[in-house]
Protein backbone atom coordinates (compact mmCIF):
# COMPACT_ATOMS: atom_id res chain seq x y z
CA UNK A 1 0.00 0.00 0.00
CA UNK A 2 2.74 2.49 0.93
CA UNK A 3 4.65 1.78 -2.27
CA UNK A 4 1.48 2.26 -4.33
CA UNK A 5 0.82 5.60 -2.62
CA UNK A 6 4.39 6.76 -3.24
CA UNK A 7 4.15 5.71 -6.87
CA UNK A 8 0.88 7.61 -7.23
CA UNK A 9 2.45 10.71 -5.68
CA UNK A 10 5.37 10.53 -8.12
CA UNK A 11 3.01 10.14 -11.07
CA UNK A 12 0.93 13.16 -10.03
CA UNK A 13 4.00 15.33 -9.45
CA UNK A 14 5.32 14.37 -12.87
CA UNK A 15 1.94 15.12 -14.43
CA UNK A 16 1.61 18.57 -12.87
CA UNK A 17 5.25 19.37 -13.61
CA UNK A 18 4.71 18.61 -17.29
CA UNK A 19 1.57 20.76 -17.35
CA UNK A 20 3.41 23.64 -15.69
CA UNK A 21 6.19 23.47 -18.28
CA UNK A 22 3.62 23.59 -21.07
CA UNK A 23 1.85 26.58 -19.48
CA UNK A 24 4.97 28.52 -18.55
CA UNK A 25 3.95 31.55 -20.62
CA UNK A 26 0.47 31.90 -19.09
CA UNK A 27 0.31 33.18 -15.52
CA UNK A 28 -3.50 32.74 -15.20
CA UNK A 29 -3.26 29.11 -16.30
CA UNK A 30 -0.36 28.47 -13.95
CA UNK A 31 -2.43 29.89 -11.09
CA UNK A 32 -5.29 27.59 -12.10
CA UNK A 33 -2.86 24.68 -12.11
CA UNK A 34 -1.83 25.48 -8.52
CA UNK A 35 -5.50 25.50 -7.56
CA UNK A 36 -5.99 22.11 -9.21
CA UNK A 37 -2.91 20.61 -7.58
CA UNK A 38 -3.77 21.80 -4.07
CA UNK A 39 -7.33 20.49 -4.49
CA UNK A 40 -6.35 17.06 -5.83
CA UNK A 41 -7.52 14.37 -3.37
CA UNK A 42 -4.47 12.14 -3.85
CA UNK A 43 -1.61 14.67 -3.87
CA UNK A 44 0.12 15.44 -0.55
CA UNK A 45 3.59 16.61 -1.63
CA UNK A 46 4.15 20.06 -3.13
CA UNK A 47 7.76 21.15 -2.65
CA UNK A 48 8.82 19.80 -6.05
CA UNK A 49 6.10 21.83 -7.75
CA UNK A 50 7.11 24.86 -5.71
CA UNK A 51 10.65 24.61 -7.10
CA UNK A 52 9.58 24.49 -10.75
CA UNK A 53 11.06 27.34 -12.83
CA UNK A 54 7.74 27.78 -14.64
CA UNK A 55 5.85 28.52 -11.42
CA UNK A 56 8.54 30.90 -10.18
CA UNK A 57 7.42 33.21 -13.01
CA UNK A 58 4.33 34.03 -10.92
CA UNK A 59 6.55 36.04 -8.57
CA UNK A 60 5.78 39.74 -8.83
CA UNK A 61 2.56 39.21 -10.79
CA UNK A 62 -1.04 39.55 -9.67
CA UNK A 63 -1.04 35.78 -9.25
CA UNK A 64 1.88 35.71 -6.84
CA UNK A 65 -0.46 34.64 -4.03
CA UNK A 66 -0.75 31.26 -5.77
CA UNK A 67 2.88 30.63 -4.81
CA UNK A 68 2.03 31.51 -1.21
CA UNK A 69 -0.82 29.00 -1.32
CA UNK A 70 1.46 26.34 -2.76
CA UNK A 71 4.04 27.09 -0.06
CA UNK A 72 1.30 26.78 2.57
CA UNK A 73 0.32 23.35 1.28
CA UNK A 74 3.95 22.26 1.14
CA UNK A 75 4.90 23.26 4.68
CA UNK A 76 1.95 24.80 6.53
CA UNK A 77 -1.21 23.86 8.40
CA UNK A 78 -4.80 25.05 8.71
CA UNK A 79 -3.73 27.05 11.76
CA UNK A 80 -1.10 28.82 9.65
CA UNK A 81 -3.73 29.68 7.05
CA UNK A 82 -6.09 31.13 9.66
CA UNK A 83 -3.24 33.25 11.01
CA UNK A 84 -2.51 34.65 7.54
CA UNK A 85 -5.94 34.55 5.92
CA UNK A 86 -5.83 38.29 5.32
CA UNK A 87 -2.96 37.94 2.86
CA UNK A 88 -4.02 34.67 1.22
CA UNK A 89 -6.92 33.96 -1.15
CA UNK A 90 -9.99 32.15 0.13
CA UNK A 91 -9.67 28.38 -0.08
CA UNK A 92 -12.11 26.04 -1.80
CA UNK A 93 -13.73 23.27 0.31
CA UNK A 94 -11.44 20.67 -1.29
CA UNK A 95 -8.42 22.77 -0.36
CA UNK A 96 -9.63 23.17 3.22
CA UNK A 97 -10.09 19.42 3.54
CA UNK A 98 -6.61 18.83 2.11
CA UNK A 99 -5.05 21.36 4.49
CA UNK A 100 -6.75 19.63 7.43
CA UNK A 101 -5.30 16.31 6.29
CA UNK A 102 -1.86 17.87 6.04
CA UNK A 103 -2.32 19.35 9.51
CA UNK A 104 -2.90 15.86 10.92
CA UNK A 105 0.31 14.68 9.26
CA UNK A 106 2.23 17.58 10.79
CA UNK A 107 0.93 16.76 14.27
CA UNK A 108 1.77 13.09 13.78
CA UNK A 109 5.41 14.01 13.08
CA UNK A 110 5.92 15.24 16.64
CA UNK A 111 3.88 12.73 18.66
CA UNK A 112 2.09 9.43 18.14
CA UNK A 113 -0.70 10.10 20.61
CA UNK A 114 -2.88 13.02 19.52
CA UNK A 115 -5.48 14.25 22.07
CA UNK A 116 -8.93 14.92 20.67
CA UNK A 117 -8.97 18.41 22.19
CA UNK A 118 -5.76 19.34 20.37
CA UNK A 119 -7.03 17.91 17.09
CA UNK A 120 -10.37 19.70 17.33
CA UNK A 121 -8.59 22.98 17.93
CA UNK A 122 -6.06 22.49 15.13
CA UNK A 123 -8.66 21.30 12.61
CA UNK A 124 -11.38 23.75 13.62
CA UNK A 125 -13.77 20.90 14.44
CA UNK A 126 -16.53 21.47 16.98
CA UNK A 127 -17.29 17.96 18.31
CA UNK A 128 -15.81 14.49 18.74
CA UNK A 129 -18.16 12.80 16.26
CA UNK A 130 -17.12 15.19 13.48
CA UNK A 131 -13.46 14.71 14.38
CA UNK A 132 -13.65 10.91 14.35
CA UNK A 133 -15.54 10.93 11.04
CA UNK A 134 -12.81 13.11 9.55
CA UNK A 135 -10.00 10.91 10.87
CA UNK A 136 -11.69 7.76 9.55
CA UNK A 137 -13.04 8.97 6.20
CA UNK A 138 -10.45 11.56 5.16
CA UNK A 139 -7.29 10.29 6.80
CA UNK A 140 -7.35 6.54 7.40
CA UNK A 141 -9.44 5.60 4.36
CA UNK A 142 -7.23 7.75 2.14
CA UNK A 143 -4.18 5.83 3.44
CA UNK A 144 -2.20 8.80 4.71
CA UNK A 145 -2.41 7.61 8.32
CA UNK A 146 -3.15 4.45 10.24
CA UNK A 147 -4.10 4.38 13.86
CA UNK A 148 -6.60 3.68 16.61
CA UNK A 149 -9.37 5.90 17.91
CA UNK A 150 -9.47 5.70 21.70
CA UNK A 151 -12.79 7.14 22.85
CA UNK A 152 -12.09 6.40 26.50
CA UNK A 153 -8.81 8.32 26.57
CA UNK A 154 -10.11 10.77 23.94
CA UNK A 155 -7.09 10.46 21.69
CA UNK A 156 -5.92 9.17 18.32
CA UNK A 157 -3.00 6.73 18.51
CA UNK A 158 -0.95 7.05 15.33
CA UNK A 159 0.62 3.86 13.99
CA UNK A 160 1.74 5.23 10.63
CA UNK A 161 1.70 8.63 8.95
CA UNK A 162 2.85 9.76 5.52
CA UNK A 163 5.77 12.16 5.70
CA UNK A 164 5.33 15.76 4.62
CA UNK A 165 7.61 17.97 2.54
CA UNK A 166 10.73 19.10 4.37
CA UNK A 167 11.33 22.80 4.78
CA UNK A 168 14.77 24.06 3.68
CA UNK A 169 15.82 24.27 7.35
CA UNK A 170 14.59 20.74 8.04
CA UNK A 171 16.39 19.48 4.95
CA UNK A 172 19.64 21.11 6.06
CA UNK A 173 19.25 19.61 9.54
CA UNK A 174 18.61 16.20 7.99
CA UNK A 175 21.70 16.54 5.80
CA UNK A 176 23.76 17.47 8.87
CA UNK A 177 22.31 14.53 10.81
CA UNK A 178 23.03 12.11 7.99
CA UNK A 179 26.54 13.52 7.60
CA UNK A 180 27.19 13.01 11.31
CA UNK A 181 25.78 9.49 11.09
CA UNK A 182 27.99 8.77 8.08
CA UNK A 183 31.06 10.03 9.92
CA UNK A 184 30.20 7.94 12.98
CA UNK A 185 29.61 4.90 10.77
CA UNK A 186 32.97 5.38 9.05
CA UNK A 187 34.73 5.61 12.42
CA UNK A 188 32.93 2.51 13.66
CA UNK A 189 33.80 0.63 10.48
CA UNK A 190 37.46 1.63 10.88
CA UNK A 191 37.42 0.39 14.49
CA UNK A 192 35.83 -2.89 13.43
CA UNK A 193 38.44 -3.34 10.72
CA UNK A 194 41.19 -2.67 13.24
CA UNK A 195 39.65 -5.23 15.60
CA UNK A 196 39.51 -7.75 12.78
CA UNK A 197 43.18 -7.12 11.98
CA UNK A 198 44.06 -7.52 15.68
CA UNK A 199 42.03 -10.73 15.86
CA UNK A 200 43.74 -12.07 12.74
CA UNK A 201 47.15 -11.20 14.20
CA UNK A 202 46.31 -12.86 17.52
CA UNK A 203 45.03 -15.90 15.65
CA UNK A 204 48.34 -16.21 13.82
CA UNK A 205 50.25 -15.76 17.09
CA UNK A 206 48.12 -18.44 18.74
CA UNK A 207 48.68 -20.77 15.81
CA UNK A 208 52.44 -20.20 16.09
CA UNK A 209 52.39 -20.85 19.85
CA UNK A 210 50.27 -23.96 19.29
CA UNK A 211 52.73 -25.22 16.71
CA UNK A 212 55.68 -24.55 19.02
CA UNK A 213 53.89 -26.35 21.87
CA UNK A 214 53.06 -29.35 19.67
CA UNK A 215 56.68 -29.50 18.47
CA UNK A 216 57.94 -29.49 22.07
CA UNK A 217 55.45 -32.21 23.03
CA UNK A 218 56.62 -34.28 20.08
CA UNK A 219 60.25 -33.79 21.08
CA UNK A 220 59.40 -34.78 24.64
CA UNK A 221 57.68 -37.93 23.41
CA UNK A 222 60.71 -38.85 21.35
CA UNK A 223 63.01 -38.28 24.33
CA UNK A 224 60.82 -40.42 26.57
CA UNK A 225 60.72 -43.16 23.95
CA UNK A 226 64.51 -43.18 23.69
CA UNK A 227 64.79 -43.28 27.47
CA UNK A 228 62.35 -46.16 27.71
CA UNK A 229 64.22 -48.10 25.05
CA UNK A 230 67.39 -47.58 27.01
CA UNK A 231 65.80 -48.60 30.32
CA UNK A 232 64.43 -51.82 28.84
CA UNK A 233 67.94 -53.05 28.45
CA UNK A 234 68.74 -55.22 31.40
CA UNK A 235 71.77 -54.57 33.50
CA UNK A 236 73.47 -56.84 36.01
CA UNK A 237 74.86 -55.36 39.16
CA UNK A 238 76.24 -57.39 42.10
CA UNK A 239 74.83 -60.69 40.81
CA UNK A 240 71.28 -59.34 40.49
CA UNK A 241 69.36 -58.43 37.35
CA UNK A 242 67.39 -55.15 37.59
CA UNK A 243 64.71 -53.71 35.28
CA UNK A 244 63.71 -50.10 35.05
CA UNK A 245 60.12 -48.89 35.00
CA UNK A 246 58.53 -48.36 31.60
CA UNK A 247 57.66 -44.69 31.43
CA UNK A 248 55.98 -44.96 28.05
CA UNK A 249 52.18 -45.21 28.16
Amino acid sequence: MAMDAERRQAELIEQFSAQAAALSSSAPQLAALVLEATSHPALFAFSELLSLPALSKLTGTQYASSLDVLRLFAYGTLKDYKSNSGTLPALLPDQVRKLKQLSVLTLAESTKVLPYDQLMQELDVSNVRELEDFLINECMYSGIVRGKLDQVRRCFEVQFATGRDLTPDQLNNMIDTLSDWLGTSDNLLHQIQEKIKWADTMSEVNKKHQKEFEDKVEEAKKSIKKLNNLNRQTSTYGGMTTFSLNLEE
